[in-house]
């Protein structure tokens, strides 16, 4: 018996994913709920387990491609059917690519190199996105989108009546939107754009392969002519799906935010010391690492409660004060960055808040988070001391008006009452959106943690 294996949706706003990587190859063995393959989607990156036992039988969806959610993407042969899929393996592997080319190209009606990718699409897009009701073409065609186009058409001031898309029959997807973004105009870049560029334009040379086909942020892409980068001795690799959204919403940010910074630096000679002597006791008692992050989330918290402005976002004239407070903690990995959330903050202990956080970054490293636990922030903090960096200037990571750096903590010569001592020093700085932030708040703000940290009087045993 066969078994498809579709693209989860990962979360109620997301209705596409990106394969990166297939654990197994056709003809492997796999177990129920082991690792099949992994996705990026815009929120979170994610192991897929296997949906039922047996042999792999087919990959229809390649790595780097970008399906809608419930397109099937693999069958599997149950186990039941395992011995009979053996049998014929040689006679039938060669058959099944075939057959999806044969059906599709009626659907798509396109030539017979690009309906592998899209053909799946009609079906899924429409039943999770319905088409925007309102005509707004001469021709009477109603636009055709999902809820996340129209977002971030919203965001980006793309009026999607002036659009064509370039999907099945003819709906506007987000890289039709990112494409207007980048060109300053509300129209979509065809597909073929990229290749007739490459084409045309003999002094440039070939840009490097991208997966699936997927393109970098427009303004990042536009930014520098490419005859200003390819040259000399190079190596060209495309970005990940990850790096590429990292790169959109740090663009994204700098362009929405007017970032401005404050710099104190605070005394954690105490709270060294704490940690020092805790540090076995604490694991030993709760099974979890003591590491200087819950101090510094708990001094966050504190200075959020005084500071509310600090723990607010902006929507346009309006701005948005969060009751909750919802800190992001940002995650290096060794293929991007991610800042899952640790929601509630205000309601946990110093225990609660260690957990909590060891929790999120070491599932974060295992592809493990959902979706809406990198969601909702309403604070960040990152902390670049931890790979020796004297201090960083970070930026907001939206919707969010402020994110914390915290720097290494070295002992450095201070003066202390007009003697000099040595003292263990940490460098704060706070970028923040001066649409909502003032300069005195900013400093009050960094004040405030500092003065935490330094009359730090919690019993964390």
């Amino acid at each position: 018996m066969a078994v498809d294996v579709i693209m989860p949706q990962m979360g109620e706003s997301i209705f596409e994913g990106t394969i990166t990587k297939w654990l197994k190859k056709p003809g492997d063995r796999i177990e129920r709920d082991e690792p099949l393959f992994e996705i990026s989607t815009d929120k979170v990156d994610a192991e897929i387990p296997s949906p039922s036992a047996g042999v792999l039988k087919e990959i229809k969806v390649t790595e780097g491609q970008t399906v809608p959610i419930q397109t099937v993407v693999a069958t599997i042969d149950a186990a039941g059917a395992a011995a009979a899929a053996s049998t014929s393996a040689p006679a039938a592997t060669p058959a099944p690519p075939a057959a999806p080319e044969k059906a599709a190209a009626p659907k798509a009606a396109a030539p017979p190199s690009s309906p592998a990718a899209p053909a799946p699409a009609p079906v899924p897009a429409a039943a999770s996105a319905p088409p925007v009701a309102p005509i707004a073409r001469g021709n009477g065609q109603k636009i055709r989108s999902s809820p996340l186009v129209r977002k971030l058409a919203k965001e980006h001031n793309v009026d999607l009546a002036l659009m064509e898309g370039s999907g099945a029959g003819g709906r506007i997807s987000k890289k039709d939107i990112l494409a207007a973004v980048g060109s300053g105009a509300a129209r979509p870049v065809a597909p073929s754009a990229p290749s007739s560029a490459g084409a045309t334009s003999s002094a440039s040379p070939v840009p490097p392969p991208r997966p699936g086909g997927a393109v970098a942020h427009p303004a990042l892409e536009n930014a520098v002519p490419r005859e200003r980068i390819y040259f000399g001795n190079y190596e060209a690799q495309p970005m990940s799906m990850m790096r590429q959204r990292i790169a959109e919403h740090m663009v994204a940010s700098k362009r929405v935010s007017p970032h401005v910074y404050s710099i104190d630096e605070a005394d954690m000679t105490k709270i060294a010391r704490i940690r020092e002597r805790s540090k076995a006791p604490f694991e030993a008692k709760y099974g979890t690492k003591l590491t200087f992050m819950p101090f510094f989330i708990r001094a966050c918290v504190e200075a959020l409660r005084a500071f509310p402005t600090v723990n607010a976002s902006a929507d346009g004239a309006t701005v948005v004060l969060h009751r909750e407070i919802n800190v992001g903690i940002a995650v290096a990995l060794d293929w991007g960055l991610i800042v899952p959330v640790l929601k509630n903050a205000e309601e946990k202990n110093f225990l609660g808040l260690a957990r909590g956080m060891n929790d999120l970054a070491e599932r974060a490293r295992a592809k493990k988070l959902k979706p809406e636990e990198v969601q909702e922030g309403t604070f960040s903090i990152t902390n670049p001391g931890v790979y020796g960096g004297l201090m960083g200037l970070p930026v907001i990571n939206q919707p969010n008006v402020a994110i914390l750096g915290i720097g290494a903590i070295q002992k450095r010569p201070m003066v202390i009452d007009d003697a000099i001592a040595v003292r263990s020093m940490v460098y704060l700085t706070l970028s923040y959106d001066h649409r909502v932030v003032d300069g005195a708040v900013a400093h009050q703000f960094v004040g405030k943690v500092k003065g935490y940290l330094e009359s730090w009087s919690e019993d964390i045993l």
